[in-house]
Order: C-alpha cells, then sequence, then structure tokens
C-alpha cells in the first residue's frame, strides 16, 4: 500500500476515533481514556455509562466493499480486547467494575466526511 494511502487511512482512522468520542459524550458518556495502550495493545476508547464502564473498539471504513466496519471486529480481535479490558481493571484497580463492550461503525465517503455513525452496544 502507498505511504499516501497508509496516511489517508490513519487520519481517517484518528477522524472516526474523534467522532466516535464526541458521541459518546453528546448522549451523557464520560470519556475517560483514548487511545489506551499497554504492553499487549491498545483499546480506542474507554468512557463511563453511568456506572458502567465501557470498552469501545471504534471501526471506520469508506466503503462496503469489504463489508460494514462492524463486522471487521472478529472473535479474535474480540478476545484480544477481552484481554485488553482485564489489563486495564487490574492496573487500576477496578476488577469488581460493571463491564461492556461497545463498536462505533462509522462510515465516511470517497471525500472522507462521514456518512453514518453507528452505536452497538453490548457489541460481544
Amino acid at each position: 500500500m502507498p505511504a499516501a494511502m497508509t496516511v489517508r487511512r490513519k487520519r481517517r482512522g484518528q477522524k472516526g476515533e474523534n467522532a466516535a468520542a464526541h458521541y459518546l459524550e453528546k448522549i451523557g458518556y464520560r470519556v475517560l481514556q483514548r487511545n489506551y495502550t499497554c504492553s499487549i495493545g491498545e483499546i480506542d476508547l474507554i468512557a463511563l455509562d453511568k456506572d458502567v464502564l465501557v470498552f469501545v473498539e471504534v471501526r471506520s471504513h469508506s466503503s462496503l466493499e469489504f463489508g460494514l466496519p462492524q463486522e471487521s471486529v472478529t472473535k479474535h480481535k474480540q478476545n484480544k480486547l477481552r484481554q485488553l479490558a482485564w489489563y486495564f481493571l487490574k492496573a487500576e484497580g477496578k476488577t469488581e467494575s460493571r463491564c461492556r463492550f461497545d463498536v462505533i461503525a462509522v462510515l465516511f465517503d470517497w471525500e472522507d466526511v462521514i456518512k453514518d455513525l453507528e452505536h452497538i452496544k453490548n457489541a460481544f
């Protein structure tokens, strides 16, 4: 993949994460962490929905050629996110917290303008 394409994809991903964070705040969530990184990987967003910790995977696509964005959250990715969440909970001393996993799917048009944003609660 050409370098310019990689930069464009990275920017689109960041734009999708920004839109997802803004959307969550707009509906009353409190975003606690963005791009939480540890030795085993990264969680896009960690938010608080009332008293529930929400681990959010943001998926952005610019076409439906390879399916819906949310369809790219494979079983392997789900397992990885569970591991990352447990790592976070242990590190923060929050292993007794109520938690869930959400997916926010962002679809862009060919000019990188957001066409659709779908929030899937309890995605897995």
